[in-house]
């Protein structure tokens, strides 16, 4: 049983919550909706968002389709994993609602951990090329980054805020899951 919800876990909350996050972001931080990358996220998620975008319209740069259309599948993906039995311990509603909450900011805690990893590696393995990851890397991390460069300025010519802002983000993430 903990194979099948480890599995089911990464298929839900990992890849489909991430795609829908993506689909959150990729208008917040401006990123190139030209990239092949974004127009698979768009296309993914369209069949959930184009319908809810009918009857939520957007709040200046804020997609609210897409942000109730992330929510809607972090609940369902929750409720999923929560019928498996991944969650013994939610028993009320208010249990669900909080799990909901922190599954979500664990998905997005992840998600900029591995998305500040890969770009810190892409400088270091091709730096300066271009590619459409590269770009939508750099387009998701870079408003994380800049405050983070402004209170630790390259060292010697290496930029170390990724490693800071990467062990700030999992020290988060523990707070979030490991609450004792």
């Amino acid at each position: 049983m903990v194979a099948l919800i480890f599995v089911v876990r990464t298929l839900l909350q990992v890849l489909l919550v991430t795609v829908f996050l993506l689909r959150v972001l990729l208008p917040l931080v401006r990123a190139d909706s030209r990239n092949q990358l974004s127009q698979a996220v768009i296309r993914l998620t369209n069949p959930l968002v184009l319908p809810l975008r009918r009857i939520l319209p957007p709040i200046r740069k804020v997609d609210t389709a897409s942000i109730v259309a992330l929510l809607i599948v972090q609940v369902a993906s929750t409720a999923v994993l929560w019928l498996l039995g991944a969650y013994p311990s939610v028993d009320t509603g208010l249990d669900f609602t909080q799990e909901v909450l922190r599954a979500l900011a664990s998905t997005i805690l992840q998600f900029y951990t591995f998305a500040l990893l890969l770009l810190i590696l892409l400088s270091w393995i091709a730096p300066g090329t271009y590619s459409p990851a590269a770009a939508l890397l750099s387009s998701i991390c870079e408003p994380v980054l800049r405050p983070v460069r402004r209170l630790i300025p390259p060292i010697a010519g290496l930029d170390m805020s990724g490693m800071f802002l990467i062990i700030a983000l999992q020290a988060l993430y523990i707070l979030i899951n490991y609450p004792g």
